[in-house]
């Protein structure tokens, strides 16, 4: 590393020196860094000081470390999330109904999985202010799903409905039957039509826990509800981990 005089620290020029080559295709996706004491005499400086400048690339994302093994250049595989034609009736109505995860991984090659667990908890206040005739706090149902994609877990996706929904209809919050959960809210009735909002940020401590998800990786909050002929029925708030999933939106422009 030559001596310059830019003003930036040895650990920055470090980071941006091992960043350079990792976006120029020097390391490759999977590929182990050399080891510490390897790049402290490569840039002759302190084991501290690569440590810090390693750090800095993993508070990026660029790359993970594997307890007793080394460091290594992170791997992206995303799932690309079709935002409008994942939703067609074809694929969760059609002759041979499909979860939507499950149809969209299938489309691209991925093997999907899923967990899954069922309770009663107080609604918070971002699905009272959304599903209509529930208060913050009132009881409701909870449908809890962690799913991997090729056994890495990638997303969680907690869909909250109303007491009174439960007792209609216990498939609902069961998700049992096919076609998964959109089919099961048209069921009851149909549904006309999908909202997503989406938020970026990073995650908190639980949510790192419950998804696995490497230091560094922010992720992708999606609430999404269905509104049917009645009313919205439930709320769903996804998690996923941004370096997993590509969001492609197309649609006709509105008149």
């Amino acid at each position: 590393m030559s001596d310059t005089t830019d003003g930036r620290s040895r650990q920055e020029r470090i980071a941006d020196d091992l960043r350079a080559k990792i976006e120029g295709g020097a390391y490759q996706q999977g590929d182990k860094l050399p080891g510490i004491p390897d790049l402290a005499a490569s840039y002759d400086v302190s084991l501290v000081t690569v440590r810090h400048a390693l750090t800095k690339l993993k508070a990026e994302g660029l790359i993970v470390s594997q307890q007793g093994r080394g460091n290594f250049v992170r791997e992206h595989v995303p799932v690309r999330r079709y935002g409008i034609s994942r939703y067609s009736r074809s694929v969760w109505g059609g002759a041979n109904p499909q979860p939507l995860l499950i149809a969209e991984g299938g489309r691209q090659g991925r093997a999907v999985g899923q967990d899954t667990e069922q309770e009663m908890v107080p609604a918070p206040r971002f699905v009272a202010e959304r599903l209509e005739g529930v208060e913050e706090g009132d009881l409701v149902h909870i449908r809890r799903r962690v799913t991997t994609v090729d056994g890495v877990i990638n997303q969680s996706a907690d869909s909250y409905f109303s007491r009174a929904l439960g007792e209609r209809a216990p498939a609902v919050v069961a998700g049992e039957g096919p076609g998964g959960h959109i089919a099961r809210i048209n069921d009851v009735s149909p549904v006309t039509d999908v909202q997503e909002e989406l938020f970026a940020r990073m995650p908190t401590g639980p949510e790192s826990s419950r998804l696995q998800i490497p230091e560094g990786t922010p992720v992708v909050e999606v609430i999404r509800t269905y509104h049917t002929e009645i009313g919205i029925l439930d709320v769903t708030r996804f998690v996923i981990r941004a370096d997993m999933a590509a969001f492609d939106y197309k649609f006709p422009i509105p008149d």
